[in-house]
């Protein structure tokens, strides 16, 4: 890499667990015209930063080449697989099953914009219009499914949606579910008798979308597809879960 580095960039041992996952074809195919590496941290600083895809710094692979390639991604699920992955991990490493037993479900309104306002709606609650980022998390913060709503679709409806991709994502472990008022009543518990148990409490959930808000993308609705928001809150968080468990590898060589 020629140019500087930014705070965004993907460090060297992120990218050795992260590139096998981003390779959808050979390192070394010939219709590879600019280095993978570089295509993602131009997604990473995007993400981080908020800034549009047309004002993409120079020094990065062009934007539409990003853009193309990070759709390419989302379709493909890596950061999916890559979150499920490293949270089994950390789970293990932390003394826990791989996969957990109780989530955490709540949901965070992302204003609208230009580029989302055709699918938004006005979330009466929280008094503003944009899309509703449904979420359940394991009791440890780590993101288990997501879900991208209209702002005016409540937390209750899309309870049977997340029961079916949690217990997807941890081959139908999960028994319990703690949730807040906004889940409450005769519907979300039908919707929820795929194995879940609704329970009054929250607190976990709150983290990640303090977390979250280090991502100035996430900070707003500014994609014109749910399923690109969907897609890039997946990757904060293996950004997030990278740089977690890469700490907790250098606590465990330095020990040695």
């Amino acid at each position: 890499m020629k140019r500087k580095a930014y705070p965004s960039d993907v460090t060297d041992e992120e990218w050795s667990l992260v590139a096998p996952y981003l390779t959808l074809m050979r390192e070394d195919a010939p219709q590879r015209e600019y280095p993978l590496r570089e295509v993602f941290n131009a997604l990473r600083w995007i993400v981080r930063t908020g800034a549009p895809w047309r004002m993409l710094p120079h020094d990065f692979p062009p934007w539409e080449v990003v853009y193309a390639k990070t759709q390419r991604w989302l379709k493909a699920g890596v950061f999916q697989a890559l979150v499920h992955d490293l949270r089994a991990l950390l789970r293990t490493l932390e003394g826990r099953e791989p996969d957990p037993s109780a989530v955490v479900l709540d949901s965070r309104t992302l204003p609208a914009t230009p580029e989302s306002g055709h699918r938004a709606g006005y979330d009466g609650a929280k008094r503003r219009r944009g899309s509703k980022v449904h979420m359940a998390v394991d009791t440890l913060g780590h993101l288990l499914a997501l879900v991208v709503t209209p702002a005016d679709v409540g937390d209750r409806e899309e309870v049977g949606r997340l029961a079916r991709e949690v217990q997807e994502a941890t081959g139908e472990r999960v028994e319990v579910a703690f949730v807040d008022q906004g889940y409450t009543g005769e519907r979300a518990a039908e919707a929820a008798r795929r194995g879940l148990v609704l329970l009054p409490r929250r607190w976990v959930v709150e983290r990640l979308f303090a977390w979250l808000t280090r991502f100035r993308r996430l900070v707003r609705d500014y994609e014109r597809l749910p399923e690109t928001v969907a897609g890039l809150h997946f990757l904060a968080f293996a950004m997030l879960l990278l740089k977690r468990f890469v700490d907790f590898l250098g606590k465990v060589i330095n020990t040695l």
